[in-house]
């Protein structure tokens, strides 16, 4: 490592209009509205770190930031899934009561993700994700206090609207704080939680059902700790977990101005707190967003079905409240194991849409199981289907990981990722519908859907594949055609590439951008 900051005399102004003149006829952009990144390390590389460097400074921020990020997202699981949790414990909610309270929380979710995204953008982002953790925990410890379908609902309406943030804070400062090859694994890192919670959550409850309910009721004590429990984290997420490598008080300042070079080369920026509308319409005018927004639905539909209604399918089998709480925890631990083993591979291979399908076809075996099986009474082989019928959870968390590799322009950012957490929760609203009471115990035409779904999704897996290899094959012939008609060596293009880093440029703008298929 270079031992001092002692940076490079600044260009003078006629210098750095000269470059930016230059520079626009790469890719013509506004270059005055860069990165806040820019106040630390300016447009040209000035310090270089050695590799050890740079290892021992990634491992600090693995002590930090994926610990917190995992510790929000098992909160979050596990408070939006409470609701499962309750439905065998003497929940008052039941019949089509309980689809449209299940349905509740993902309206809330709908109608709150655009504007919390937008907020987000003007505000210190683990400030305002601890705030609103803060917030829904004290809304979930309320659910303890009513027992009524109205109350239940506007509740968990509200606990949509304040866990809506999460995934999009959690992508942004993964993507700001890891280089390409990283995100997968540090994404995979905290989205394992989903399976966990499954673990977690059904031993406790399953404690707490031994409890006779003389004082209260058992579901109102799972409401009560989990509530408690989320406070705890929102506090903690407040204190510890960084908004930005520019502002991160973890770091000292050197670590900071490191933590930035690390990621300059992926071109994907850091954050920028001004509101651009081309970049909105960037996103909305790329194809690619929308064929995300299909494939989070697609994969968004099952999970709203799975997640309130697996312990009822279970307990449908034959078994007791008790035995289906024990009986669920295996599906969480291999739903845990299949998105660590896709996050690995992701990274490993610099793949995003192969571990999608590999995740994807467990789920459409088991569900076929499911049906084939209904009425056969062999418990045995209806619980191994039920297992590894979540393994397509994994998807989204690639879907998140897929965003942060291969979006630009912080409001581009933020706005694909506002249109993926719309697309959950309206897929997630849906898939409550898919298991409708009078098709209980089977659920036949909830279980066709998912596997007819998930069969759909590998086609659009494959066709974002091909699209992205296409996107680079055009950028690489585009710089070609650059490099020969200013006569750039190899090191001229480097020296373009890190300019181009931090200036808050979008994937299409910025033609040293290279996307992860």
């Amino acid at each position: 490592m270079t031992s001092s900051l002692e940076q490079k005399p600044r260009s003078s102004d006629d210098e750095k209009r000269a470059y930016e003149a230059e520079a626009n006829s790469v890719v013509d952009v506004d270059s005055t509205d860069g990165d806040e990144a820019l106040k630390l390390v300016g447009r040209e590389r000035e310090v270089e770190f050695t590799e050890e460097y740079n290892r021992k400074l990634r491992n600090k921020l693995d002590r930090v930031i994926p610990v917190l990020c995992a510790a929000v997202y098992f909160t979050q699981f596990l408070d939006k899934t409470s609701l499962n949790y309750a439905s065998i414990m003497g929940l008052p909610i039941t019949g089509q009561h309980y689809n449209l309270v299940s349905l509740a929380f993902y309206c809330g979710f709908l109608v709150w993700e655009f504007p919390t995204s937008y907020i987000s953008q003007k505000l210190p982002l683990a400030k305002y994700l601890g705030a609103n953790i803060i917030l829904w925990g004290i809304v979930l410890m309320l659910h303890a206090t009513t027992s009524s379908f109205g109350a239940f609902f506007a509740l968990r309406f509200i606990l949509g609207m304040c866990e809506s943030c999460v995934a999009p804070i959690l992508v942004l400062i993964i993507s700001m704080f890891y280089k390409k090859n990283e995100q997968g694994t540090r994404i995979a890192y905290f989205y394992i939680m989903n399976g966990l919670t499954q673990v977690f959550g059904g031993f406790v409850a399953y404690g707490i059902s031994f409890y006779d309910g003389h004082v209260l009721p058992p579901y109102k004590i799972i409401y009560i700790l989990l509530g408690g429990l989320a406070i705890i984290v929102g506090i903690c997420v407040v204190l510890w977990l960084p908004d930005s490598p520019v502002t991160a008080r973890m770091l000292t300042p050197e670590e900071r101005i490191a933590a930035l070079e690390r990621v300059r080369d992926d071109q994907g920026g850091t954050e920028n707190k001004t509101l651009k509308k081309d970049q909105v319409l960037e996103a909305l005018t790329d194809v690619r967003t929308w064929l995300i927004v299909l494939t989070t639905m697609l994969t968004s539909i099952p999970n709203g079905g799975l997640s309130n209604f697996s312990n009822i399918i279970i307990k449908g089998f034959g078994y007791t409240s008790r035995q289906t709480l024990i009986l669920s925890t295996p599906s969480g631990a291999i739903a845990s194991l299949t998105v660590m083993l896709c996050g690995w591979y992701s990274d490993r291979k610099n793949e995003r849409m192969i571990p999608i399908i590999f995740s994807i076809i467990p789920t459409i075996i088991g569900a076929a199981i499911l049906i084939g099986l209904n009425d056969s009474g062999q418990k045995g082989a209806l619980l191994f289907a039920v297992y590894i019928i979540g393994t397509f959870g994994s998807a989204l968390s690639t879907i998140y990981a897929y965003n942060a590799s291969n979006t630009a322009g912080h409001t581009k950012k933020v706005t694909i990722n506002a249109l993926t957490l719309i697309s959950f929760g309206l897929g997630n609203i849906i898939g409550t519908e898919i298991f409708q009471p009078k098709d209980a115990p089977g659920y036949i035409p909830g279980k066709i859907a998912i596997l007819v779904l998930l069969s759909v999704q590998l086609v659009v897996s494959l066709l974002l594949r091909w699209i992205n290899l296409r996107l680079n094959a055009k950028k690489r012939a585009a710089l070609q055609q650059e490099k020969e008609s200013k006569g750039w060596t190899d090191a001229d293009v480097q020296k373009e590439r890190e300019r181009h880093a931090f200036m808050d440029l979008t994937d299409k703008q910025n033609i040293f951008f290279v996307y992860t298929a």
